[in-house]
């Protein structure tokens, strides 16, 4: 069901990883951010979009990772928008003639056969430091940054037609219920992320409304707080060292089950990393 969190901005929330799809509203139909994640999630979704009087006009995919670049066949066939370094990544996945096969071996075994791959990973790249996605609506700007996956981008929702309501899409951070995912894979995934935390602080001012891909819709004093929050953990792996954080711990509502587990394998894989840069030394 969709919520409104702003003028014109609307949320709809996939229930096994509490992902946030997004929908703002332009002048001829609507934008839709990160459509997921079931086949029959995404058809309420198309419903309650048809009910409203609305059809897709645009699409953007926050980063490459599979539950943010699904779509359904009753969304039409719209552009869909994604940084370039997004598409490249995505380009080359889908190259490959067994990339169904790689896709469903991270797809959780729980809810695998009900993710439709139709339309998949069907992203085209804006240019490099494209600033705002193009459609016809309010002003999305975009902030790219290096953390978490390959070519992963922020929206800030905001201008002359929401004054005062501007709204932070974080893509796979800022969340209250995820851990940060640093990319592991990359040369330097601590300061990569810390420098996306620093490029979403920067906007922060201007926020009213924050959007995680996961989690819970928060208030201007969340943002800060799931930054600061964040950057504790980043830096504590950084550091060598197990984070001490409430998404993990006794009290956590998401996650128990597994989450401590994942950041275990962070700390794991970190330590590998650095001592093989020592052998190399």
């Amino acid at each position: 069901m969709l919520r409104q969190v702003a003028d014109g901005v609307l949320v709809h929330r996939s229930e096994l990883l509490r992902n946030n799809t997004v929908v703002v509203q332009g002048r001829a139909g609507v934008l839709l951010v990160d459509p997921g994640i079931t086949g029959a999630e995404m058809t309420c979704l198309a419903n309650d979009l048809r009910g409203l009087g609305q059809e897709v006009v645009a699409g953007f995919a926050t980063h490459p990772d599979w539950d943010h670049v699904l779509w359904h066949a009753a969304f039409g066939a719209a552009p869909r928008y994604g940084t370039a370094r997004c598409a490249v990544f995505l380009r080359d996945l889908l190259s490959h003639a067994d990339w169904p096969a790689r896709v469903a071996e991270g797809l959780p075994p729980e809810i695998a056969d009900d993710i439709p791959l139709g339309g998949f990973g069907l992203v085209t790249g804006l240019p490099a430091g494209t600033a705002r996605i193009p459609w016809d609506g309010p002003e999305v700007r975009i902030i790219e940054h290096p953390a978490h996956a390959e070519g992963h981008a922020a929206l800030v929702i905001g201008g002359r037609e929401i004054e005062g309501q501007h709204v932070l899409v974080a893509g796979d951070m800022l969340s209250d219920v995820l851990v940060p995912f640093p990319d592991l894979d990359a040369a330097d995934p601590i300061e990569d992320y810390l420098e996306g935390l620093r490029r979403l602080e920067a906007v922060a001012g201007d926020v009213e409304v924050l959007v995680p891909g996961h989690g819970s819709v928060g208030g201007p004093d969340q943002v800060r707080a799931r930054i600061e929050l964040d950057r504790a953990y980043v830096q504590a792996l950084g550091d060598g060292r197990a984070p001490e954080d409430p998404r993990t711990g006794p009290s956590a509502t998401f996650g128990r089950g597994w989450l401590p587990g994942v950041q275990a394998w962070q700390v794991e894989q970190l330590a590998r990393t650095r001592a093989q840069d020592r052998t190399l030394d």
